[in-house]
């Protein structure tokens, strides 16, 4: 044991002195600096390195950067989110305004002297999505998210960003039942945007046709007019667009022609339509059933009195008719109901010639 003691405590088992560890130390510097000045020793050192620490720095920094790029991520979605808000809501209003730019631009120049342009038909508008769609044919309708609580009411102009689509037909409290304008019941007034010729477009009950069932066989149509809403009717306000004629069918021994048009509107595509609510006050906004006649009369404007019989003209009885005399006494009959005789008509006799 003392032994074991005595050799492990000896000077030797520290190890060298320190001017020879720092030779030594001094020795491997130098030789260091040499080759990496020339063989860039300590450049290729420090790439492993760097390789090897760097899976170590990402693990320590992973939470922190997580969680700044989660920041981030939620700021940018947000602001992404409100600004396509943003824009979808500028690009509705606009393809709105734009809808009628053409029938607008049309007016604007036929009207020579008009100074000032008309004021937007539309008042406001709402976005709907379309969650039920039924293309049958017999029935073309589509179910949209909007019903009472959103204001929408029935019979309300529904379009998307291309034409008219149709319009409410039953709603209810959150939802609402479009009838599109190719339902076999559906009737649309229109009118040739080139010769302002009004007709009819009724459905087929085939989403890409509406057929013009009352253009008589001498109508100015050709293929490729455009239709666009005349109006009346009481629920599209004029100039809307509505459809293109593609074919038009000439029948010799027929009356009508039969004339089929295509609607603008992506009725089989369409996810989202737009509710349009008019200014009651526009020139341009379509007049509702209950308008066209008015409730109450003007107490001012009076009927005229019939006005009296003219007099007779005094002219003498002609040969072999009765006198006025006769004629008084004939029309009040005696007592006993008989009439009496009438005397003979005596001519009066001729006046002498006047003097000048």
């Amino acid at each position: 044991m003392a032994g074991f003691g005595t050799r492990s405590g000896s000077p030797y088992s520290r190890g060298g002195s320190p001017g020879f560890r720092f030779t030594l130390y001094a020795l491997a510097s130098i030789v260091i600096m040499v080759l990496d000045q020339r063989m860039d020793l300590l450049e290729r050192a420090r790439y492993v390195l760097q390789a090897l620490t760097y899976p170590v720095e990402v693990a320590v920094n992973a939470p922190v950067a997580g969680w700044h790029w989660l920041e981030r991520s939620m700021t940018s979605r947000a602001s992404l989110e409100a600004e396509n808000r943003r824009l979808r809501t500028r690009m509705r209003d606009l393809e709105v305004r734009t809808l009628r730019f053409d029938a607008l631009a049309r007016q604007n120049a036929a009207l020579l002297g008009l100074k000032q342009a008309v004021p937007p038909v539309a008042e406001r508008w709402l976005p709907a999505d379309i969650v039920d769609i039924e293309l049958g044919r017999l029935r073309q309708r589509v179910l949209i998210d909007r019903g009472t609580r959103n204001g929408v009411f029935r019979n309300q102009a529904v379009l998307d960003d291309y034409g008219v689509v149709g319009q409410t037909m039953h709603v209810g409290p959150w939802s609402a039942d479009v009838l599109l304008i190719t339902d076999p019941e559906h009737d649309l007034p229109v009118q040739i945007a080139r010769t302002g010729f009004r007709t009819i477009a009724v459905g087929t009950g085939d989403p890409n046709a509406l057929a013009l069932p009352y253009l008589p066989a001498n109508a100015d149509v050709k293929v490729g007019d455009e239709l666009v809403t005349s109006g009346l009717g009481g629920i599209f306000p004029a100039g809307y667009p509505v459809a293109r004629i593609t074919q038009i069918h000439h029948g010799a021994m027929q009356r009508m022609n039969q004339v089929i048009a295509r609607p603008f509107a992506h009725l089989q595509t369409d996810r989202a339509v737009m509710l349009l609510w008019f200014r009651p006050g526009s020139p341009a906004a379509p007049v509702q059933p209950n308008q066209q006649q008015l409730p109450t009369g003007n107490p001012g404007a009076q009927p005229l009195a019939p006005p009296p019989p003219a007099p007779p003209l005094c002219t003498p009885p002609a040969a072999g008719t009765p006198a006025a005399g006769a004629a008084k006494t004939a029309a009040h009959p005696s007592p006993n109901g008989t009439t009496p005789a009438v005397p003979p008509a005596h001519k009066p006799p001729a006046s002498p010639p006047r003097t000048p």
